[in-house]
């Protein structure tokens, strides 16, 4: 593949202003400044610009040809939007190792709704409705078993709440509703 890192450099930047604007806008400020910064990083930029194609995640073509993403993994450590990097392991009265999906904070949660509208409208362009990302779960949840049950609750509520009545309500939703439910329990260190 030809690498394109000027067209990634943009699709990039365009993706984290448009998600910044959506974190601003549900009182994320902090994680809206801070959203995907690690994609400037070498261990993701050189493979998301070498891998680019403009209508999806790098990601998918490196591993489609590789077997293997290490920019994804790199991306999911550092980034704590992505139900991905909630995944951990339990010890079973065998003293194995299981894997499975912790609870997600809610502020995380609301990030990630914001990413994947972000993510939407940059790789649909004037093709994007606010549909499209509940589409997106809905295609892929039923292989997706290390999500934290709950978080896939929330995620989806959220994503129907976009489907049904568009961005404006569903941000005030999130700012005014769903963030202040979990406030106080956030705010003591409890996530579950």
């Amino acid at each position: 593949m030809t690498p394109h890192p000027i067209k990634h450099f943009v699709t990039i930047t365009r993706h984290k202003l448009l998600v910044t604007q959506y974190c601003f806008r549900m009182g994320l400020y902090r994680q809206g400044i801070l959203h995907d910064l690690s994609k400037y990083s070498p261990a993701e930029f050189i493979p998301g610009a070498c891998y680019y194609q403009g209508f999806r995640s790098p990601h998918n073509a490196q591993r489609e040809e590789t077997g293997a993403a290490p920019g994804w993994l790199h991306h999911k450590g550092r980034n704590l939007h992505h139900f991905e990097h909630w995944v951990d392991y339990s010890l079973d009265k065998d003293d194995e190792r299981v894997l499975f999906g912790t609870k997600m904070p809610r502020r995380y949660v609301a990030e990630m709704v914001a990413d994947r509208i972000g993510a939407s409208r940059n790789y649909l362009g004037s093709a994007y409705t606010p549909e499209e990302p509940l589409k997106y779960w809905m295609r892929a949840k039923d292989r997706i078993w290390f999500i934290h049950p709950q978080t896939a609750k929330e995620l989806e509520g959220l994503l129907t709440l976009l489907a049904r009545h568009g961005e404006d309500k569903t941000i005030w939703y999130i700012r005014n509703v769903y963030l202040k439910k979990g406030k106080r329990r956030e705010k003591k260190g409890w996530f579950f």
